[in-house]
């Protein structure tokens, strides 16, 4: 792993306990729009499915969000991030970069009540959101350099 921002398509993922939050670019790597969470099943069956969607939308990378600790040390929750990365991107052999993605869920989780959307609604959309967020923030600093 490390910094495999290609240019092309690049599925973001914000992986969480129950659900993996998917997000894709457009082939040129500047805008990004969220696709449906994925349901948590296990790691072999969540990298099957992220597996199809990378295929089906032809990615060339993907971005890993890495839930730091606020003072920007690793938790165990990264810890099992960095293991699902490696074995994501043995598996799929695509590059997999991980990104720091403190405060995306929040952030999602304020665009979505600032929105109007009901809290039984923003469950199953805050994830995916947060994916783009993380998504964004990656093809933004890659594409200012």
């Amino acid at each position: 792993m490390g910094d495999g921002l290609s240019r092309g398509r690049t599925l973001g993922l914000d992986y969480g306990s129950r659900r993996i939050g998917v997000a894709v670019s457009d082939p040129i790597g500047l805008t990004v729009q969220p696709l449906p969470a994925i349901l948590r099943e296990g790691d072999r069956k969540d990298i099957a499915a992220i597996g199809r969607l990378a295929a089906e939308a032809g990615v060339t990378s993907v971005v890993l969000g890495l839930p730091l600790l606020l003072n920007g040390d690793e938790g165990p929750a990264a810890v099992r991030v960095r293991a699902f990365g490696d074995r994501l991107s043995g598996e799929l052999s695509l590059p997999v970069t991980l990104w720091d993605e403190r405060l995306t869920t929040a952030q999602s989780e304020r665009h979505l009540i600032d929105s109007g959307v009901r809290r039984e609604q923003r469950k199953g959309i805050r994830d995916s959101l947060a994916a783009m967020f993380l998504l964004q923030s990656a093809l933004d600093c890659r594409n200012r350099k």
